[in-house]
């Protein structure tokens, strides 16, 4: 699963989008350095149902917004991701 198919998954299951629980994370205080993995970890799972793997998507573009590594870029594998660049104002309002 990409990157990107593990963000359209959470927004399936919370409603969200990543950028909506982007700022519901800093609501909270939980983008603040150092960012704790576990506090977001916890949050998602208790309010949301998130897996960890799912929640680690989210941990990461907290601490590092959405920009990825390329190492999945243009891969051809079931990891491959378009871009360096993470969608995350929600899958339906993604350019084409």
């Amino acid at each position: 699963m990409s990157f990107q198919a593990y963000l359209d998954t959470i927004e399936d299951k919370t409603g969200l989008t990543p950028r909506e629980l982007l700022k519901l994370a800093s609501e909270r205080g939980l983008d603040k350095e150092p960012v704790k993995a576990g506090a977001i970890i916890e949050w998602l799972k208790d309010d949301y149902g998130l897996g960890r793997g799912h929640a680690m998507a989210i941990v990461h573009i907290v601490k590092n917004g959405p920009t990825i590594s390329d190492k999945h870029v243009g891969s051809g594998g079931t990891h491959q991701d378009e871009s360096t660049q993470l969608w995350i104002d929600g899958k339906n309002n993604r350019p084409s």
